[in-house]
């Protein structure tokens, strides 16, 4: 049951973009049981086809939050890719170890399938320890036993995680001309996989290091709102606009010069994963799907490119309320640009000091892999946050209660 509401109290909030918006509505859910999770082994190998195909295991879990079975069912959508853009020094906090970077779209997708990392070499914490936001996704998967699937969109490194793979190389450096030269093929396959889909209801989401460098770009050139988030504490906008200003100038593209033109904004300033977020929800939104897009401003950014791409369906964005507290990223006018409707999920983290959450009330990582989305999803099914918290610090503790070849196998089930 939900309360309207003036102020942000922890829950979740679901907020119009109109200019006669309804009031607040503040949610707090109940608690949940454990759902049964068949999963996949360790071992299966990541599916690789000519056309996109899925593979994803696990029941269902309806709109409404409750499990059930396929075609009435919600599918939480992962889609991973890298862009060399991540390298640039100071732009992202995906990752302490520079040369591991490159693992942690890979290692977030073994997390949210398996619990742990399998083939990546290490769980994704930030410089300063911040856990991957991988590990509340996950842990609301194992509250809710969400069906999931995993879209390799320019992985840079293998992934044991079964994958939808679109065909797609990482992303080049936003700096130089054209970094994702294939932008409209993988739209378009990732298009044909989002008509494909049979449930009823889409969240999706994204992992892609350096990702609001080249979502700021994607938004310079369609000419929309350049405003971002950052997965570290204090946004380095400076240098996100000095590199999308070369970015532009090494494409010969004015601000604004892709706009009606969403594959060219993607393949002159953006990454593989926009490309196919905007086609999976371009796709399923087609076949009468309803979607919502699960993160922050990168997704919003996701949302300007179906826009651009002639789509009036209404859009939905779920994320957290540490992006919608970030002081530099302006979530709220940009979602009304784009007409997209915002649920605000307050998990009250800052109620507690362990190591899986402090970070987050400090300012750090704020959102991805679906945090956002997975958070909302609990509160629809009347999970209340205080369960969330106790898995996320299961999850967590599990995570790194020693080397990774000494931690029990997660696998087939949930413990």
């Amino acid at each position: 049951m939900c309360d309207q509401a003036h102020g942000p109290p922890a829950g979740t909030r679901r907020e119009g973009t109109g200019a006669h918006d309804p009031p607040v509505e503040t949610c707090r859910g109940g608690t949940g049981a454990d759902r049964d999770d068949p999963g996949r082994r360790a071992d299966e190998p990541t599916t690789r086809a000519d056309g996109p195909t899925t593979r994803a295991g696990g029941p269902a879990v309806r709109s409404d939050g409750s499990g059930g079975a396929p075609g009435g069912s919600t599918r939480f959508l992962l889609v991973a890719g890298g862009t060399e853009t991540a390298a640039i020094e100071g732009i992202s906090a995906a990752g302490a170890d520079p040369d591991l970077l490159a693992h942690t779209p890979s290692a977030d997708a073994e997390i949210l399938t398996y619990g742990r990392p399998v083939r990546a070499p290490v769980v994704p914490v930030s410089p300063t320890g911040c856990p991957t936001p991988a590990v509340v996704s996950r842990a609301v998967r194992e509250l809710l036993g969400v069906e999931t699937a995993v879209v390799d969109a320019g992985l840079a490194a293998p992934t044991a995680a079964p994958t939808v793979d679109l065909g797609a190389p990482p992303g080049g450096d936003v700096r130089e001309s054209d970094p994702v030269p294939d932008a409209g093929d993988v739209f378009e396959r990732a298009r044909e996989f989002g008509r494909s889909l049979p449930d009823e209801r889409l969240v999706v989401a994204e992992t892609v290091p350096g990702g609001t460098t080249t979502a700021l770009g994607t938004l310079a050139a369609l000419g929309e709102r350049e405003t971002v988030s950052s997965s570290l504490r204090s946004n380095p906008l400076a240098l996100k606009r000095e590199v999308v200003a070369e970015g532009l100038a090494a494409s010969g593209l004015a601000r604004g010069g892709a706009a009606g033109e969403s594959t060219r904004a993607v393949r002159e300033m953006g990454d593989p994963v926009l490309a196919a977020v905007a086609g999976v929800v371009v796709g399923a939104v087609e076949s009468d799907r309803a979607v919502e897009l699960a993160g922050g401003t990168q997704l919003l950014a996701a949302a300007a490119l179906v826009r651009h791409a002639g789509v009036d369906d209404p859009l939905a964005l779920a994320t957290t309320s540490y992006v919608a507290a970030d002081p530099t990223a302006d979530l709220r006018g940009a979602a009304a640009d784009l007409d997209v409707t915002l649920t605000v999920t307050d998990p009250g983290f800052a109620a507690s000091d362990h190591p899986s959450m402090a970070p987050y009330a400090d300012g750090e990582a704020k959102e991805g892999v679906g945090m956002g989305g997975t958070l909302a999803l609990a509160d629809r099914a009347d999970v209340g946050m205080d369960a969330v918290r106790g898995r996320v610090r299961t999850v967590y503790d599990r995570l790194f209660d020693g080397p990774k070849g000494e931690r029990p196998p997660v696998e087939d089930e949930h413990p």
